[in-house]
């Protein structure tokens, strides 16, 4: 007798599956997807805000690129996506040190509140290689904490470095 790729465990847990997901959707068949209700604020790193430089341009990128900063900028509470979100990015790269204005850049968050960069490789400053970024509501569009970050790299090998921001309102 042959052996099927399932067992009945296997169709009893995809169909308590199937209606957990019918429940969220809340009957109407649709799988809505899930908000995170209470998300906590990004606290503002230590040393995340050395030589920031407020204003720093739009840019469509920094230096000659070749290492990439993403990450993503969400509300605070409701874990909502945040469009139109300026943030600023800085480090120490192979093109100059993070205190050069060259050096400095800011973009836009898109409509599922995510932000890229393209910029040179990040070089480590002080035994660390690592991005600086921030959201700055002086020079944002308000209604938010100012936020300064500091992500380390694990390794001056990669090639890409994320920071998310969590944005508490005023």
């Amino acid at each position: 007798m042959a052996r099927l790729p399932f067992t009945r465990r296997d169709m009893l847990l995809a169909g308590s599956g199937l209606a957990g997901a019918a429940l969220i959707a809340g009957g109407s068949g649709l799988i809505a997807p899930l908000r995170a209700q209470g998300l906590e604020p990004t606290p503002t790193m230590r040393g995340g805000a050395n030589n920031y430089r407020p204003g720093a341009p739009l840019v469509e990128r920094i230096g000659g690129g070749g290492f990439l900063m993403t990450g993503t900028v969400r509300r605070a509470g409701d874990g909502a996506p945040l469009e139109g979100v300026r943030i600023q990015i800085w480090a120490h790269t192979t093109e100059g040190h993070e205190r050069d204005w060259d050096s400095h850049g800011a973009t836009l968050t898109d409509a599922n509140g995510e932000f890229r960069m393209d910029m040179p490789q990040i070089v480590p400053a002080f035994g660390q290689p690592h991005g600086h970024l921030a959201y700055d509501a002086e020079h944002g569009r308000g209604g938010f904490e100012t936020v300064f970050l500091r992500p380390v790299m694990a390794s001056t090998r990669e090639t890409t470095l994320s920071a998310h921001f969590v944005l508490k309102p005023v």
